[in-house]
């Protein structure tokens, strides 16, 4: 591995894409080692760090809203990024600039030490890892109160749990998700996101799935971890209008409250209790006031999640099968009394077997396009067509339309698109990032 001369933004993000080529996980004392030849960055920071399956993005960006409405300066390191790497960092609601990502990267490019890596030995970061160095280097900068971090696979071994101390953790709905790595049940699952848990920080947990329940209370015995669950019991959906979803709360400090969430995805109301239940746990009702609750709730927005990218076009994140059945339970419900039709693509290391079978069970959608996405993770058009034709409904090309690529499967929809019909785009998001990037140029139709 030889040193470049690396100089602009582009060559940055160009060599971190390659990272994983060159370069396997590290030891979480690698991790922590490297992160104190940092200067402990992160020793300065009130950190909240959050694990999960399922709704880590979104209770990481209600959390945020809620603090900056009370007054908060807020660091936000999430991951994935949709089109443009510098969305993993923002700094009081903003992208860090092109010159400070790069001034960071070049930080911890310069401090590697290039004759052992040239001798096939020495420390460098994944891929993963780098852009966490990145995050602390870049908050460190800035004038901040709180630090959100959101784990990138499993908890346990993830790079960002190598901080030394937090201020609380949380863990949302725990699911069947990168198996080959975490374990193969809801149990072993939550345990590897149970490390994130440290001895006298409180946690904040989705009480949805017993055997996840079951882990985090023993292991919270063992660290002598408060526990706070949030269960369906919590929160109570009111009504559903101008595509927004009115619930209301029960908090431990200002009893009810009633919110509004500007989306037709049912499943952040999960995410928002998790959320308000943190910031509750965080605060103690010190600072922050319920009206701040209410606005920041009100205000978030958190891309690819149920967001409609043009009239009635809807595209969710779903990527896996329990994001695949929060999204069914919210399309049946979303009160549409038009047709439907669902574009879909996955990548090829998910059990896409099973989400397809929810699909094409539920019954919800009168026509089914499958396309090829960029990625070379993308899963094979004919096996995505051939499952979806087991079900019977989608067997013949009128009901299961297939495409090469996903600007040309779009394109199609909009064009043969009737009056009352809204299309639905989920499976991936890596198709997320694909037609985000697709609209900034021109779609014909659109």
């Amino acid at each position: 591995m030889e040193k470049q001369n690396i100089k602009t933004f582009g060559e940055a993000a160009a060599y971190l894409y390659a990272v994983p080529r060159f370069t396997t996980k590290n030891t979480m004392e690698d991790t922590e080692a490297y992160l104190h030849k940092l200067g402990d960055p992160d020793k300065k920071m009130h950190i909240i760090h959050v694990a999960g399956t399922n709704g880590k993005g979104s209770v990481c960006a209600y959390m945020r809203y809620i603090l900056e409405a009370a007054g908060y300066g807020v660091a936000l390191f999430t991951s994935p990024h949709l089109v443009d790497v510098r969305e993993r960092f923002l700094v009081k609601g903003q992208m860090v600039s092109e010159e400070e990502f790069l001034k960071a990267f070049l930080q911890i490019y310069h401090s590697l030490d290039w004759d052992a890596l040239a001798r096939g030995q020495g420390y460098h970061p994944t891929f993963f890892e780098y852009l966490f160095f990145m995050a602390m280097i870049l908050f460190d900068r800035e004038d901040i109160d709180y630090c959100i971090l959101e784990t990138g696979l499993g908890g346990r071994l993830d790079a960002t749990n190598s901080v030394w101390k937090k201020e609380l953790s949380v863990i949302t709905r725990v699911g069947l998700d990168h198996t080959e790595y975490l374990g193969s049940s809801i149990g072993e699952i939550a345990s590897e996101k149970a490390g994130i848990m440290k001895e006298g920080v409180p946690l904040v947990f989705s009480d949805v799935e017993p055997a996840a329940t079951r882990v985090f209370i023993e292991k919270g015995a063992n660290l002598g971890v408060t526990l706070y669950p949030v269960s369906r019991n919590d929160y109570v959906f009111l009504n559903f209008r101008n595509k927004s979803i009115d619930f209301s709360f029960h908090t431990e400090y200002y009893g009810y409250i009633r919110l509004t969430l500007h989306t037709i995805a049912r499943y952040q109301m999960e995410n928002a209790a998790l959320a308000i239940r943190a910031v509750e746990v965080l605060d103690k009702a010190k600072t922050i006031e319920a009206r701040d609750i209410v606005q920041g709730v009100s205000a978030c927005f958190w891309q690819g999640r149920m967001e409609e990218l043009l009239p009635e076009i809807f595209v969710d994140g779903a990527h896996n099968e329990d994001g695949i059945r929060a999204f069914l339970e919210t399309v049946e419900e979303d009160g549409w009394r038009g047709g439907r039709t669902l574009l879909f693509s996955v990548v090829k290391d998910k059990d896409y077997r099973r989400m397809i079978e929810r699909i094409t069970s539920s019954g919800l959608f009168d026509k089914i396009a499958i396309a090829h996405m960029h990625t070379g993770r993308a899963a094979d058009l004919e096996s995505m067509r051939q499952m979806f034709a087991r079900g019977g409904r989608y067997a013949d090309s009128p009901q299961c339309m297939v495409y090469e690529n996903v600007r040309g499967a779009l394109e199609a929809l909009i064009k043969y698109r009737s009056d009352k019909e809204r299309i639905y785009i989920a499976g991936s998001l890596y198709l997320v990032g694909e037609l985000k990037e697709a609209l900034t140029d021109s779609i014909e139709g659109v």
